[in-house]
């Protein structure tokens, strides 16, 4: 084995590990105060959930043989037979343990429902949304990541898909399957109405940091080897973030007026979003160009809840399925070395559709069916009141103590000059 690549590999896999409480403090600042860790243990959990699903038959389904060019078959269930002597064989030549491989495509797994939880903020309750992330990663992501990584049809297709990092098995995935779970869980209560402003933009911004460092490891990482083109990768998840960044800005203050933080954190995400199928097999040009149009159309794109009247709470339709659409897509005419091309498009467009279309009808049976049995949508009460107390019996913010605004003016006495002032 290389022990080079294997060290690249493992601490490639740290970085995306990362990533998913980065995520949980992303949305967590975007919400309201009231149900603030709702929303980071919504991402939080699928650190548990995923993780225990994906040894017991999750790595079995995506990556064990083949059935049908759909899903895997069983024969790794429990990782059976897997030692931390396995070597890779047969996957792009690389000489690295399994074991270092079921690691990094574990953290994939847990990151790609979480991303979905975003658009179900302030409404869902808790013990069904951990039922439906058991219920998605089984039923849409382990197959969908066996069509395009794991030997299935997407994979086969002539020429293949070209998704280096994750456009179509995560981000359009993740993307489409929001919408599907927005129109059956339904609006929040003041939707259009209330303000719902992010109550903590400075934890957006340490969110996105997160984030982007951690980006480097999904997308460098994939490559699953230290070299040129793990090179060329993560210098294009800079360069397409950087232009993403800039592209929403320009949008924003020409739409808007103003150079929002909240617009420049989601556009990095677009950014990171758009380039993670595309970062390698494109130049740097072809990144810069990817990242300025993923930065301006998501930001329009987050625009359409709006004016079609779905509840997207953190946009996750509009950065995340936009973002995994335009990488996917635009690689296929920017691919270098003499794969871009008309007939790379159409399998492009072929991978993108496909997942589309399987992803939201499977997400919206799951999703309607965990309503109509055990219920998804919170209770009126619970969501008005917040969801921390109602399914965590904690608040992220105490201000009941010590120095506390709302203790000193209940304990303060009131000089008597003070009230004849007050009272006049």
């Amino acid at each position: 084995m290389n022990v080079g690549d294997t060290a690249f590999v493992l601490i490639s896999a740290a970085l995306v590990m990362l990533m998913t409480p980065g995520l949980a403090l992303f949305y967590g600042g975007m919400v309201r105060t009231k149900s603030t860790l709702n929303m980071l243990m919504m991402s939080f959990v699928s650190l548990g959930v995923v993780s225990v699903l994906w040894v017991l038959y999750g790595y079995s389904l995506a990556f064990s043989g083949d059935v049908g060019g759909f899903v895997g078959n069983l024969d790794l269930l429990g990782l059976d037979g897997i030692t931390g002597d396995s070597a890779m064989e047969n996957f792009a030549g690389r000489d690295i343990p399994v074991f270092a491989f079921v690691l990094f495509q574990m953290l994939f797994a847990i990151l790609t429902p979480a991303l979905m939880s975003g658009a179900l903020a302030d409404r869902v309750k808790f013990g069904s949304w951990v039922v439906f992330i058991a219920l998605w990663v089984t039923l849409v992501y382990f197959p969908v990541a066996h069509w395009v990584w794991g030997g299935g049809w997407l994979a086969e297709l002539d020429p293949a898909i070209i998704d280096f990092a994750g456009g179509t098995a995560v981000h359009i995935n993740a993307g489409i399957g929001a919408l599907a779970a927005v129109l059956v869980v339904g609006k929040r209560i003041g939707f259009k109405k209330d303000p719902m402003r992010p109550h903590n933009l400075p934890l957006v911004l340490l969110g996105t940091a997160l984030l982007w460092f951690g980006w480097f490891g999904f997308n460098a990482g994939s490559e699953l080897a230290a070299d040129g083109t793990a090179a060329s990768m993560a210098l294009n998840t800079q360069v397409a973030t950087g232009a993403a960044v800039l592209g929403w800005l320009i949008y924003e203050r020409i739409r808007h007026g103003a150079f929002t933080t909240l617009g420049a954190c989601s556009g990095a995400i677009a950014g990171l979003v758009a380039i993670t199928p595309a970062g390698g097999n494109v130049n740097v040009l072809g990144a810069l160009l990817i990242g300025v149009v993923a930065g301006a159309v998501c930001s329009w794109a987050v625009s359409l809840k709006y004016k079609l009247g779905y509840d997207d709470s953190l946009d996750v339709v509009g950065v995340h399925f936009v973002g995994g659409v335009i990488g996917t897509l635009m690689v296929g005419f920017l691919a270098i070395d003499g794969v871009g091309g008309w007939d790379q498009f159409v399998s492009q467009a072929i991978g993108a559709l496909s997942v589309m279309g399987y992803t939201f009808v499977v997400t919206f049976v799951l999703a309607f069916l965990i309503q109509k049995t055990i219920g998804f949508r919170a209770s009126e009460d619970d969501e008005v009141a917040g969801l921390d107390q109602a399914a965590h019996a904690e608040t992220a913010y105490d201000f009941s103590g010590a120095g506390g605004g709302s203790a000193r003016t209940a304990t303060a006495p009131v000089a008597p000059a003070e009230s004849k002032k007050v009272d006049a």
